[in-house]
């Protein structure tokens, strides 16, 4: 039998040096010391080998950049500038709200730190995404007037945090005006280039391998920006991000089929800030509406927490039920019997916002907030779940997939007669739809994303390792029912390293994924750890052939399982061996424990 693992030997003297060093003081309001070197503002210049995908991986899995640099609590009251005059009938207004506690600082000063507010990565752990896919997905991004440093910007954004360049010079990123031209650009206005920054930089943090195009309208009337809507699409933009809105008129029905009908195309669209409230075109029957949470880091196996994002009575979240627009099929509250405002949410509390590079509309970086944040995250999420069925409207994919969302039970947007209109509650609810992502399952068709036939299945043997050393290639007492560790169900899991002294082990198995079938890898994922600190002393890798998936380390370490989800589209067709690689240092244990895995084809 296995010898139960506990703590390994003391700590060497150089270790505990390194622990006892004091973390470097704020020297910027704001902001604080990078965490090492490689985090820092300059990304590291990519080989001809290196692909845009492999670096961008790199980036959001390096355990120095998971650090959270937070500025608030959740909904708390920070004085914010709204970058957009509030929408007179006939017009939109943005959502995007920088913070103005927080000084802005160009990327020049701050050489030696790192913004506050959420990053990439920490969206990706908040969220549970791929740090891969997305590669050959573009996503499109409607604005009203031109930003003339949008590129620039972009480029400081992606570098800091050690993303591939996407300029338009490599293809990745093109600017255009409502019809289509690259040089006659609209009139310039700093308040919408904020906006198109926010929204720049979260289809960035969330899909570093889509190219995305910002597609300009010439003002900010709904006839302008409607024609900017069809633009992006006809540019063939499969998934299209609007941070706008207003209030809702009679007019909207004929405007959704005039803008906003693009079957096979996601539409996502803010629910507004002006808490409880239906706003349009969130409430267009062929959208995606996003509603916004305030998200924290928490104690609990996810490692995060969300609650409905309200600061005040006129601060918030929108939620509402349409006066107008028809209630879609699959969508099945009863309280509302038209179209319902939301459908998912994200984070969008600017007390606990995100970095934005920004120096037309600002001077450098800054935290914003608003669901103009909350939507280009959603955009960029539906990019990495994949191309929509031709004919679908994906708005509806959520309500198919609600366990693979993280339910949002707690917090209100304002007062309301039907309870759910305004207030969270288990299942779906107004302010947050029914929830946020985990992981891209929610985002997809299911069904092979619009092509070809696939008969669903699971398809490793020995998923939840109940039948022993068997089926799966595993280093010598691996698969075990060892009491040091609880299996997340039955008696059998897979414990890696646990040690305390220098250790490597390895569990692997092939799987074939049928071609035309969508294929997703879930598994629960227990650390725990004797280590102290920040610094990833033992790590976890889990790699899909030469694809790196993850990578995990004591750091991560939390109470409890939690599942993890990454999309194996891209492998149908071939056989490709999913592999669990565990590397211990010489001292102080750290066990990942993996149980109940699955590879599900759709």
């Amino acid at each position: 039998m296995r010898e139960t693992r506990t703590g390994g030997r003391r700590r060497s003297l150089p270790r505990l040096l390194a622990v006892a060093l004091p973390a470097l003081a704020l020297s910027v309001a704001g902001f604080t010391s990078a965490p090492t070197a490689s985090a820092g503002p300059a990304a590291p210049a990519t080989s001809p080998a290196t692909s845009h995908a492999t670096q961008n991986h790199k980036a959001l899995t390096d355990p120095d950049r998971q650090t959270f640099h937070p500025t608030g609590k959740a909904g708390q009251q920070v004085p914010t500038t709204h970058l957009c005059a509030t929408a007179h009938p006939g017009q939109a207004s943005c959502f995007a709200q920088r913070r103005t506690d927080i000084k802005q600082r160009l990327a020049s000063a701050l050489a030696a730190a790192t913004p506050s507010g959420l990053s990439p990565a920490n969206l990706h752990s908040a969220y549970n995404l791929p740090s891969t896919g997305g590669s050959g997905m573009t996503v499109a991004v409607v604005d009203a007037y031109n930003d003339p440093n949008a590129e620039a910007d972009l480029g400081t954004y992606r570098s800091t945090y050690g993303l591939s360049a996407c300029t338009k010079a490599n293809g990745c990123f093109k600017q255009v005006s409502q019809t289509g031209s690259t040089t006659s650009l609209p009139t310039n206005d700093t308040g919408w280039a904020g906006e198109e920054a926010l929204d720049l930089d979260m289809v960035s943090a969330v899909c570093p391998n889509c190219k995305i195009i910002l597609v300009e309208a010439n003002s900010a009337n709904d006839t302008d920006l409607g024609i900017a809507e069809n633009e992006a699409v006809s540019l063939g933009a499969k998934f299209v991000s609007n941070s706008w809105g207003g209030s809702e008129a009679s007019s909207q029905t004929t405007e959704d089929t005039q803008y906003f009908k693009h079957p096979g195309v996601a539409i996502t669209v803010s629910a507004g800030d002006s808490a409880y409230g239906a706003e349009y075109p969130a409430t267009s029957q062929y959208v995606t509406a996003v509603g916004g949470t305030a998200l924290t880091t928490a104690a609990n196996s996810r490692g995060w927490s969300e609650s409905v994002w309200h600061t005040s009575a006129t601060e918030g979240t929108g939620s509402g039920c349409s006066a107008y627009d028809p209630k879609p099929t699959w969508q099945t509250d009863t309280g509302c019997a038209k179209r319902m405002e939301s459908d998912v949410s994200a984070v969008a509390d600017p007390a606990t916002g995100v970095a934005v590079y920004d120096t037309f509309g600002g001077s450098g970086w800054a935290v914003y907030g608003g669901t103009s944040a909350s939507a280009p995250i959603i955009a960029g999420v539906y990019a990495l779940a994949g191309t929509p069925g031709a004919t679908d409207y994906p708005a509806q994919y959520p309500y198919s997939h609600t366990a693979n969302l993280n339910d949002v039970t707690s917090g209100s947007n304002g007062s309301c007669t039907t309870s759910y209109f305004c207030t969270a509650r288990a299942g779906y609810d107004g302010p947050t739809g029914w929830g946020t992502p985990n992981g891209t399952a929610a985002f997809t068709s299911g069904g092979g994303g619009g092509g070809g036939t696939c008969t669903p299945a699971q398809l490793l043997g020995n998923p939840g390792f109940e039948s022993g050393n068997t089926t799966w290639t595993a280093s010598s007492g691996v698969i075990n029912t060892d009491s040091g560790e609880a299996a997340h169900a039955g008696s059998y899991k897979a414990w890696l390293d646990g040690y305390g002294s220098s250790h490597t082990d390895t569990l692997s198995q092939s799987v074939t994924i049928p071609a035309g079938c969508r294929a997703g890898l879930t598994f629960y994922l227990h650390i725990d750890t004797a280590e102290t600190g920040s610094t990833a002393y033992d790590k976890l890798t889990v790699t899909a052939g030469s694809t790196t998936l993850a990578t995990y380390s004591n750091v991560n370490a939390a109470s409890g399982y939690a599942q993890k989800t990454f999309d194996l589209s891209s492998f149908a067709g071939q056989t490709v061996t999913l592999k669990f690689s565990g590397v211990e240092d010489s001292s102080q244990q750290t066990s990942f424990v993996v149980d109940d895995t699955a590879v599900t084809t759709s």
